[in-house]
């Protein structure tokens, strides 16, 4: 898994990607960002009406939304996060400290065009929503289930494994666990 500098893992929520990039980023000595916090801190320094898309979710519940409304929202503010990725990507290309960054707001058309010398993308994908919601489960059992939320996911993961694709980039399936990081690997290894 040496070839890369800059690491993107792609996927919905519940997908698993956090779960590949610790031990990715481990076992490369790579520094590992979460795009949610990139979020978390860019909503910190601007105001929601200067930048409505990466203000949308705060406050606001995806309940009486369609999935299709959902997946225009993590659209938008994905694309509203694009100039702090960059940044984030050229720091660590111009630097020695290779990265894993990884986070649902890596959409296909951003990875796809970075891709090249020292920077790979994967994109992690659970396509049942069943299966996302035991994730959920597992991962905040406070919240209790989360059907919605995990079907919304599902629809959204699916889209972002069909644009992957259409960018020639791999899509690897989450399951089965016991050789996801293999396969990871795999994905993005040089020919």
């Amino acid at each position: 898994m040496a070839e890369w500098q800059v690491l993107l893992v792609g996927g919905a929520s519940g997908s698993g990607k956090s779960a590949l990039s610790y031990p990715v980023a481990r076992a490369r000595g790579a520094a590992l960002v979460e795009v949610d916090d990139l979020v978390v801190a860019l909503q910190s320094l601007t105001a929601a009406d200067a930048h409505p898309a990466l203000h949308h979710w705060l406050g606001r519940s995806a309940d009486d939304l369609s999935a299709d409304e959902v997946l225009d929202a993590q659209v938008a503010l994905a694309r509203a996060l694009t100039p702090a990725l960059d940044a984030v990507v050229a720091n660590h290309l111009d630097g020695d400290q290779p990265l894993v960054l990884e986070g649902d707001y890596l959409l296909p058309e951003f990875c796809a065009r970075w891709a090249g010398p020292g920077v790979r993308s994967v994109f992690v994908h659970e396509a049942e929503a069943g299966q996302l919601e035991r994730n959920y489960l597992r991962r905040e059992p406070a919240a209790g289930a989360q059907g919605k939320r995990a079907r919304d996911s599902a629809h959204y993961g699916d889209w972002l494994a069909a644009g992957a694709a259409r960018h020639g980039l791999p899509v690897i399936a989450a399951r089965p666990w016991a050789d996801a990081l293999d396969r990871l690997a795999a994905a993005i290894r040089v020919p």
